[in-house]
């Protein structure tokens, strides 16, 4: 019986435990306890104690500045110098005859090499222009000194600058012009302080090469005498003229001269009635810009 018994066991519950499914095992993610958990509590531990500095302290500082390395003094703004003693061309950017000053807070013009061509010296503090900064230079073709602090030129300044053909002294602080080099073609003199007895009466007569003449926003009482034959353009808009004649222009003894050259003249702003002076603009192609009633 006992046999039957034991036989019966075998053939019934042994096939079905045989049969059943295996038990699949996750895959938990392994981890260096004696690395990261220490790693972590060491970081928190850290915060949690600059976080009691910074409370006690009473400052305030963000997360992302409270966990910077402390000891790291490189990260810190320091304010920028200006050592103006440097040699021109690590002062100012030098390439290929042209030298750019520009916005570097010099206060007289540097010394530039003999090849230079052209200089743009704009928006610093420069206040004199002497005969010594040019003295040596032959070779300018362009200069540039708009929106300085420029009260005084010597009249000799310019002399020896026989190639210059453009002179930028725009937004300065000028009373009167220095005298010109022969050669130049533009002149922008415009936002200044000039008056008319600023300016000599043979200032523009040798001037055979000048084609533009800027002297707008200054206080000139009346229009430049002896303008040259070449000029196409003079803007003298918002000054302070009151009186023109005949001559200033044109030419009262020949009525059939003709300034063919002049292509724009702007008076606006002025306290002149230009219609009351229409024989001034008799020998002109187009009629200045300004007030006719």
């Amino acid at each position: 019986m006992k046999t039957l018994q034991t036989a019966f066991f075998l053939f019934v519950f042994v096939p079905l435990v045989n049969s059943a499914p295996r038990i699949q095992q996750e895959t938990l993610p392994f981890y260096e306890y004696d690395t990261d958990v220490t790693m972590g509590s060491l970081i928190q531990h850290e915060y949690e104690m600059q976080s009691k500095d910074i409370r006690q302290d009473g400052t305030n500082v963000s997360l992302d500045t409270s966990l910077r390395l402390q000891g790291d003094d490189r990260e810190r703004n320091v304010p920028p110098t200006k050592d103006t003693n440097l040699p021109t061309c690590l002062l100012c950017v030098c390439l290929s005859g042209s030298v750019y000053c520009e916005e570097i807070d010099i206060e007289a013009v540097p010394p530039l090499p003999k090849e230079t061509a052209y200089l743009y010296a704009r928006f610093n503090k420069i206040k004199r222009i002497a005969v010594s900064d040019f003295a040596d230079i032959t070779t300018l073709r362009r200069i540039d000194f708009s929106g300085n602090r420029i009260e005084e030129i010597e009249d000799g300044a310019f002399s020896k600058l026989l190639l210059l053909e453009e002179l930028s002294l725009a937004e300065n602080r000028l009373l009167k012009l220095p005298v010109l080099p022969p050669k130049l073609t533009t002149l922008n003199a415009n936002q200044n302080r000039i008056k008319s007895r600023g300016i000599k009466a043979n200032a523009f007569k040798k001037l055979t090469n000048l084609a533009y003449l800027y002297l707008g926003h200054n206080a000139l009482e009346s229009v430049p005498l002896n303008l040259p034959e070449s000029l196409r353009i003079l803007h003298l808009q918002y000054n302070n003229i009151t009186t023109i004649t005949d001559d200033t222009f044109c030419k009262s003894n020949n009525t059939r001269y003709i300034r063919t050259s002049m292509d724009e003249i702007r008076m606006e702003g002025n306290p002149i009635l230009l219609a009351k002076h229409v024989n001034a603009f008799s020998c002109l192609r187009t009629l200045p810009v300004g007030t006719y009633y």
